[in-house]
């Protein structure tokens, strides 16, 4: 049992030191932005939805 651990955890080493493909860090800003790009656009797009299905609210229930 625990050589069959020791195992896993030496494949497992082996498979990220040597395997893997880690970004560069021009891969890596390149993709940050990427997702802060479009989290700001999709933050506005329902920021924008927000605003028009509360006044169409205000307009169907005024106070």
């Amino acid at each position: 049992m625990i050589k069959k651990f020791i195992k896993y955890c030496q494949t497992c080493y082996d498979e990220l030191a040597h395997k893997v493909t880690w970004p560069t860090y021009k891969e890596l800003t390149g993709s940050a932005v990427l997702v802060l790009t479009a989290s700001v656009i999709i933050a506005l797009v329902v920021f924008a939805m927000d605003k028009i299905f509360e006044t169409l609210m205000g307009i169907v229930y005024p106070s």
